[in-house]
């Protein structure tokens, strides 16, 4: 198999503007936090930051980074609040109010209400003085733990952690104290003017192997982990099987397996084993495989 050609670029012979792109561009789809403060004089504040993720459960931590401006190297309201105040509220990102936050990354005055340049309605908070967006379906406030400062120059970041005092949660997208993100319609930061919508049809399960199960990839067969038809993906839950069918399985299968008496079985079998797969009915897409290398003697 042959790999595609690559560039290899040592980041200390870039500019800014050029490392941004390609962290931009690569590190992605990026959560938003749409992060509201205040500062001292009571004056709200609301930014998106695409530098965001949850970073542990006990206590519940979650960062985002306020960097300075790749301009000039100067902080940002976010950061100066936070700073000031130690609160935030922040808040997730829908389809449906994308382009009103985007309204909100423009760089306003000090002082003035992204609120009410943007059209998202503020509601009170419980144990800060930030406003919580209503638009958003899962807000939390929290107080700072810490800012790490991350660098001195233009687009350097400052690694806001903070730990989540309180929790608001549409109950629509709960289920027995579950939050359903298919039900979200959570929206992600891509490279340039890109995002990446996470709707229902876009969203995907992985099973979640929580001890050492299956074969491994290095117990494949041959026939399997050179078979053109099957991705890597589809390799990979194939060794999830604990065993691979013996030849006596797949004889006594094949006897009651209706699909097999078709004779235009065998130009769908690929459909079948990912079905299969999809179903995690793993050893139904083996014996399928297996059977495929030679239907004729399992007749």
């Amino acid at each position: 198999m042959s790999h595609p050609k690559q560039r290899h670029l040592y980041s200390k012979d870039l500019s800014q503007p050029e490392v941004s792109g390609l962290l931009n561009g690569g590190v992605g789809p990026r959560p938003i936090a749409l992060v509201s403060t205040v500062n001292t004089k009571g004056q709200n504040n609301l930014a998106p930051f695409s530098f965001f993720n949850a970073f542990g459960t006990h206590p519940p931590m979650v960062a985002f980074s306020p960097s300075r401006r790749g301009r000039d190297g100067t902080f940002k309201d976010t950061y100066h609040n936070l700073m000031e105040t130690k609160e935030c509220v922040i808040q997730v990102v829908t389809y449906d109010m994308v382009e009103q936050v985007n309204l909100t990354s423009m760089e306003y005055p000090a002082g003035v209400d992204e609120f009410k340049k943007s059209g998202l309605t503020p509601i009170d908070s419980t144990l800060v003085k930030p406003k919580r967006v209503q638009e958003s379906p899962y807000q939390m406030e929290c107080k700072l733990f810490q800012i790490i400062p991350l660098g001195n120059g233009k687009g350097s970041g400052n690694l806001a952690i903070c730990e989540v005092l309180l929790f608001h949660i549409d109950e629509r997208i709960l289920k027995e104290n579950q939050v359903h993100s298919e039900w979200m319609d959570l929206v992600g930061r891509n490279g340039a003017n890109f995002y990446t919508r996470a709707s229902q049809t876009a969203m995907f399960e992985v099973p979640r192997i929580l001890q050492p199960k299956g074969i491994g990839f290095d117990q494949l067969p041959d026939f399997v982990k050179n078979d053109p038809h099957l991705t890597k993906n589809q390799m990979a839950r194939l060794t999830l099987i604990d065993k691979i069918p013996s030849e006596i399985d797949i004889r006594d299968w094949a006897k009651t397996f209706a699909p097999l008496k078709d004779p235009t079985f065998s130009a769908a079998v690929y459909k079948a084993i990912q079905n299969a797969l999809e179903k995690m009915d793993l050893a139904l897409a083996w014996k399928l495989l297996i059977w495929n290398q030679n239907p004729k003697k399992y007749y």
